[in-house]
């Protein structure tokens, strides 16, 4: 998760929550603002997006990275500085706002930003006596448990523990944590399906530029594409701290076509699938990566690595393709399967467009509501 130089407008809080006569439940949402460029961000802001005016809900928004007062914004640019600095500023908001709630849905990654965020909402929210949701989506769950036994006590402590894929659900055994997947939303209304014919041999990679998501396989495996196809393109649609590193490798091995398009907003996103006919993607550690349910959502056949989370969500030879991490060669021998093979690309899209009911608002919306409720079950009872 990268925080942006510039100054991002995030979606405003929905409001200071009072009690309700009628008994609604109200929901405090920590998350990352959008100031930040990461899942974690859009998932809550769609959140809140998608629970404004709800008539079973009140929800509110604490913001992991609070604005910093006009005269200490510039240490939002010095990265230890600019944590230390903002914590005092982030447990005020918890202590103040989270008085007002009933439960306190903690989004969570992991590793020392599950010290700095999710820790302290989970300890305020229990000190003002509020039931607590981590919502947990970091794909390095194993190792971060294995290592951390503040992280394991607090993910045991917690009154729900809820998760996007089913994969992180059987991490979490291993550690004899409980937990249930609610998926995470799309917002559909950003892209539009279509089915490739002719397929050309332009991919499309909206992955950040950070070691996991292993942007060099896919640059490689761009450059075998290349040598058959020498019209090929790859748009690379991200930021991130390895950019310097991927451009040094585009310029060694001397390849053109491969576009570095920085990163893109929401209202953005959706262009740069329907610019493209293929998804490509060479993480080397995923969870349930939204993009490639954008992909889905777009008709671009995916091909992709396949870390150990991806398999809970692509089906290979049904709803994608799946190559060995870190092996270019597998990720272009597969480009080269669909760009070879019109029927299995059609096939591919409509079978992974076909996935895509399950994550629409209308049934996460029940899941998330059912888990709320269960939460606060005399407050529903009285709703």
């Amino acid at each position: 998760m990268t925080e942006v130089a510039e100054d991002i407008s995030s979606r405003a809080p929905v409001g200071p929550v009072e009690p309700s006569a009628r008994g609604k439940l109200r929901v405090a949402i920590v998350g990352p603002s959008l100031r930040y460029v990461g899942g974690q961000s859009v998932q809550a802001d769609l959140l809140l997006r998608h629970w404004e005016a709800d008539p079973d809900l009140q929800v509110t928004f604490i913001p992991v990275d609070p604005q910093f007062p006009a005269g200490l914004r510039w240490v939002r640019r010095v990265p230890f500085l600019r944590t230390i600095v903002r914590t005092p500023f982030y447990l005020a908001s918890l202590w103040r706002k989270l008085a007002k709630c009933d439960v306190a849905h903690i989004f969570s990654a992991s590793y020392s930003s599950f010290l700095i965020a999710p820790l302290p909402a989970w300890f305020i929210a229990r000190m003002r006596g509020k039931k607590t949701l981590i919502n947990y989506h970091s794909g390095e769950a194993r190792n971060h448990l294995k290592g951390s036994k503040i992280a394991r006590a607090v993910l045991k402590r917690a009154d729900r523990i809820v998760s996007p894929s089913g994969y992180l659900l059987d991490v979490f055994r291993e550690f004899g944590i409980e937990a249930e997947a609610v998926p995470n939303i799309i917002d559909f209304s950003r892209f539009t399906y279509r089915e490739r014919s002719p397929l050309r041999p332009h991919l499309v990679c909206t992955r950040g530029f950070h070691s996991y998501y292993a942007i060099d396989i896919v640059i490689k495996a761009f450059a075998q594409v290349k040598e058959q196809y020498p019209a090929a393109q790859l748009d690379l649609v991200g930021g991130g701290s390895l950019e310097g590193e991927m451009r040094r490798l585009v310029s060694d091995l001397h390849l053109a076509g491969a576009n570095f398009c920085g990163v893109a907003s929401r209202e953005e996103i959706g262009r740069w699938y329907n610019n493209a006919d293929i998804f490509i993607n060479g993480s080397c550690l995923d969870n349930m990566p939204v993009s490639v349910l954008e992909a889905f959502a777009s008709g671009t056949p995916v091909i992709t690595t396949a870390p150990e989370g991806m398999r809970y969500l692509v089906e290979d030879g049904r709803t994608g393709l799946l190559s060995e991490v870190g092996d270019p060669g597998a990720l272009a021998g597969n480009v080269f399967r669909v760009l070879r093979d019109p029927e299995l690309a059609m096939r591919l899209s409509r079978n992974a467009f076909e996935q895509l009911p399950k994550y629409h608002w209308e049934q996460v919306r029940k899941q998330w509501l059912s888990v709320y409720r269960e939460l606060v079950p005399q407050l529903a009872a009285r709703g």
